[in-house]
């Protein structure tokens, strides 16, 4: 086999672009001045190169991650055999209209459901029945923040609980009789008692609920907060057929998801302590909700670029995959920054606003000037390279050509990177999901397609 700087062009001739490169692969460059494989050698006044760089990878269970007022209600149970057994509950608060007609004491009671409004379902066996309870709180949520290991005491009997089969099903509503002892309770104070004539005492009466998943069922359900979760009433009055209703909503109301873990006996079990980087051995894994992350080593790119002159990097890409196979009901955290991170894994701030600093795409601006016109990394967010899925490959990929040739050019000092799911479009997936995806180690590459001048 010849090397890549011996190949005629006759030869290359007869090869598509593919196959030529996959020759040359099997040739190899050996010139460390040349590092990656030669694509266009028949131009004798430009040079373009591949290389592909290896990053180690690790993973880092974040510390004090905000679940307060995330947006949605995460429930679930799942089983995995490198993340353990992680499981969500979701507690809320519960909200009255101030001025809403009640019913009045001669009101007749015909139904009571507490309402689950699913937006979102991730999980395995979707044809086969998930069951969620519903919770009295022990004691009411605070004004304060809570966090993905906090939790709060509820009573031991649901007050509803509810079977569906989502099958293809994403957003549905779940409708879970409340118990008939609570229904007749609560109607009771609804017609006469003063515990709904404001939201103080309706919440010193009822202080809030937890959402409880059925163990093994290994599914996650997000529901939305609003007008739709809640507890409905149906009632009517003696010879009028109209059907009338009370909402009890989740409107405006304060919450927070719970999140547990149990990872003995798995690959992660060594990870025990917040904001550590530790190896899991060939696989790597993120998890949303439980705070795992990924830290990557970006150390090799500075040994790559030290044997580069006179360069231009055309198109360069980071690809963590073909991640592992999940089930059909499964997606994978589809969206993550990198943020730009120390030793501790403490994420670098801006010196402009202290705002977090990450990878910014290609085609952005990669610096920008302070107030005294010192050049410091950009810090806007909207503007962030992000690291998309790509199904039909099971790829996780982002491109970063702006930011290496920034760090070429010595306008960026390299950082490692702390992998991160949040896009500005969908907001942090860390506490609205339990999605993850795993990766082998040796699937984590830089790719570099670079031109270099003769």
């Amino acid at each position: 086999m010849k090397s890549c700087m011996e190949c005629t062009p006759a030869l290359r001739a007869k090869f598509p672009l593919f196959a030529f490169l996959v020759l040359l692969v099997l040739g190899g460059c050996s010139d460390p001045a040349t590092l990656g494989l030669e694509l266009a050698p028949e131009n004798n006044q430009i040079g373009v190169f591949y290389k592909e760089i290896p990053l180690d990878a690790q993973v880092v269970l974040l510390d004090s991650f905000n679940t307060t007022n995330a947006g949605i209600l995460i429930v679930g149970d799942e089983q995995d055999s490198y993340f353990g057994k992680t499981r969500s509950l979701a507690y809320t608060r519960l909200h009255i209209e101030q001025g809403s007609e009640r019913p009045r004491s001669d009101a007749l009671l015909d139904s009571v459901f507490f309402n689950l409004s699913a937006v979102s379902v991730n999980g395995t066996d979707l044809d086969k029945k998930k069951e969620y309870a519903v919770h009295l709180l022990s004691q009411p949520l605070m004004d304060t923040l809570y966090y993905n290991f906090s939790k709060l005491p509820y009573q031991a009997n649901p007050i509803a609980q509810v079977e569906i089969i989502f099958k293809n099903t994403k957003d549905t509503l779940l409708k879970a009789p409340l118990n008939s002892v609570v229904a007749g309770e609560m109607f009771g104070k609804l017609k006469r008692g003063i515990e709904f004539d404001n939201l103080f005492s309706f919440r010193k009466y009822l202080p809030g609920v937890a959402i409880v998943p059925r163990e093994g069922d290994n599914t996650t359900a997000g529901f939305s907060l609003g007008n739709n979760t809640g507890i409905t009433f149906f009632y009517h009055y003696t010879g009028d057929t109209t059907v009338k209703k009370y909402s009890i909503t989740t409107l405006s109301s304060r919450s927070f998801n719970g999140i547990e873990s149990d990872r003995r006996g798995t690959p992660t079990e060594v990870v025990r302590d917040y904001q550590r980087s530790y190896s899991t051995g060939a696989t790597v894994g993120m998890k949303s909700g439980l705070g795992l992350a990924i830290r990557l080593d970006t150390s090799p790119l500075d040994a790559f670029l030290d044997t580069l002159k006179g360069v231009v990097f055309n198109q360069v890409t980071l690809q963590l995959g073909p991640i592992e196979e999940q089930d059909k009901g499964q997606t994978p955290i589809s969206g993550m920054v990198m943020k730009f991170i120390d030793s501790k894994n403490r994420v670098f701030l801006s010196s402009i606003n202290k705002a977090e600093l990450h990878l910014q795409g290609d085609g952005q601006i990669q610096v920008i000037e302070d107030e005294k016109g010192k050049k410091v990394p950009n810090n806007f967010f909207p503007s962030s390279s992000l690291l998309g899925y790509e199904p039909a490959a099971k790829l996780q990929r982002a491109g970063i050509s702006s930011y290496m040739n920034s760090l070429y050019k010595k306008e960026l000092q390299r950082k490692d990177w702390l992998l991160y799911a949040i896009t500005p479009s969908t907001g942090d997936d860390f506490n609205r999901s339990m999605r993850q995806f795993k990766v082998k180690k040796d699937k984590v590459v830089v790719t570099v397609i670079y031109s270099k001048s003769k």
